[in-house]
C-alpha cells in the first residue's frame, strides 16, 4: 500500500510539472484516437485511485475499442516511430487482459493493478511520441493528449 502511495505522489508532481508545460504543447499534432483513449482512461483511473472500481468494470471493453482502434489509426507525422508502434502494440494487449480479467470477475486488487499498469503504458506511448522533441519520455502534457485538465491528475 505505501508503495501505491509513492506512486501516486510521484504520478502526482509529474502532472503538476506537465501542466506548467501548456503553451509549450500548444503547438504539437492532434491524434484523434489517442484523446479518444485517453478520455476512457482518465474516466476509469482515476475513480480506481479512489477504490471505485465499477467504470472500468463497466467500460474495459470499451477501452479495448479505443485501444484497437488508435493501434490501427494513422498517426501524425511526427508520432509515426517505431517505438510508437510497438508501445502501442502492448498496450492494446494490455487493454486486453483487463478486459478479460473483468470479464471473468478478477478481485479488485488485480483489477487495480492492471489498470494502474495499463495507465502507466499509456504514459510509455505518449513518451516515445515525445521521444527526440526535448520531452523526456516520463513528459507529456495531459491536456494535449486526452484532457486531463478537465479534472485534476
Amino acid at each position: 500500500m505505501k508503495k501505491q502511495i509513492v506512486s501516486f505522489l510521484i504520478i502526482g508532481l509529474m502532472v503538476l510539472k506537465f501542466s506548467s508545460n501548456t503553451n509549450a504543447q500548444e503547438n504539437k499534432p492532434s491524434w484523434p484516437e489517442m484523446k479518444a483513449f485517453h478520455g476512457v482512461m482518465s474516466e476509469t483511473f482515476h475513480p480506481s485511485e479512489e477504490g471505485k472500481l465499477e467504470p472500468i468494470k463497466s467500460r474495459s471493453g470499451e477501452m479495448l475499442a479505443k485501444a484497437e482502434a488508435w493501434s490501427k489509426s494513422k498517426a501524425p507525422k511526427e508520432f509515426d516511430k517505431p517505438a510508437v508502434k510497438e508501445t502501442l502494440a502492448i498496450l492494446v494487449k494490455e487493454a486486453k487482459s483487463l478486459d478479460e480479467l473483468v470479464k471473468k470477475k478478477a478481485g479488485d486488487a488485480e483489477l487495480t493493478k492492471a489498470l494502474f499498469d495499463l495507465h502507466e503504458r499509456f504514459h510509455s506511448v505518449v513518451g516515445a511520441c515525445n521521444a527526440g522533441d526535448g520531452n523526456d519520455k516520463k513528459e507529456h502534457n495531459h491536456g494535449e493528449h486526452g484532457d486531463h485538465g478537465d479534472h485534476k491528475h
